[in-house]
């Protein structure tokens, strides 16, 4: 019984000590894995994108999809309260609606037409991990082509729906969102700038 108590109490204090000594940026962190995170269809590079972005939430409220989420200070106070998408929790439909409400153009308006979606949208670019592929393991899936906005533009199936990433992908995330593999095989790596 002693050497239960024991124990109990040392697994305690280090949990404790982990609480306390772990910043509060880390603990969101520790929570969140991965902070890959994606900014809204049009948004600027992104210096330019947070120097002009005023916290206002007009995207977020203007979003049909409502993926679009606000930091609080988990990514640093310089992103404190600008929008960002997590595409595994929910992805961006490539409405465009961000851009048309955003009062500095931290978020350029974007036409609803292919070219202009092509030219303006760099969220990130989507990575087929093809161990985890069903498809590319002899099952056919094909989920990511069918959630794909722009089918043969961003993504083409080949054999066995197996999927290959084209220089059209914008990196709204749908296919990531899509994927039923536990990781997903398919992530979206956000823009380097």
């Amino acid at each position: 019984m002693k050497r239960r108590a024991f124990l109990k109490t040392g697994i305690s204090m280090a949990l404790l000590g982990q609480v306390l000594l772990v910043p509060e940026a880390g603990r969101a962190a520790a929570q969140k894995p991965s902070l890959r995170f994606l900014r809204p269809p049009g948004a600027l590079p992104e210096d330019d994108f947070l120097s002009r972005c005023i916290h206002c939430g007009q995207c977020g409220e203007a979003c049909p999809n409502r993926c679009i989420q606000y930091f609080a200070d988990e990514n640093g106070l310089a992103s404190a309260d600008t929008p960002y998408i997590v595409p595994r929790e929910k992805a961006c439909i490539l409405c465009m609606k961000c851009g048309d409400v955003c009062p500095t153009g931290a978020i350029q308006k974007v036409r609803y037409e292919l070219d202009d979606i092509l030219a303006k949208v760099k969220m990130g670019h989507a990575l087929i991990d093809k161990q985890l592929c069903l498809s590319w393991q002899g099952k056919s899936c094909g989920v990511c082509y069918r959630a794909c906005k722009l089918p043969d533009v961003a993504i083409r199936v080949g054999y066995m729906e197996q999927p290959e990433i084209l220089d059209g992908c914008v990196g709204c995330g749908l296919c990531e969102r899509s994927c039923i593999q536990i990781p997903q095989a398919i992530k979206v790596i956000p823009r380097s700038s």
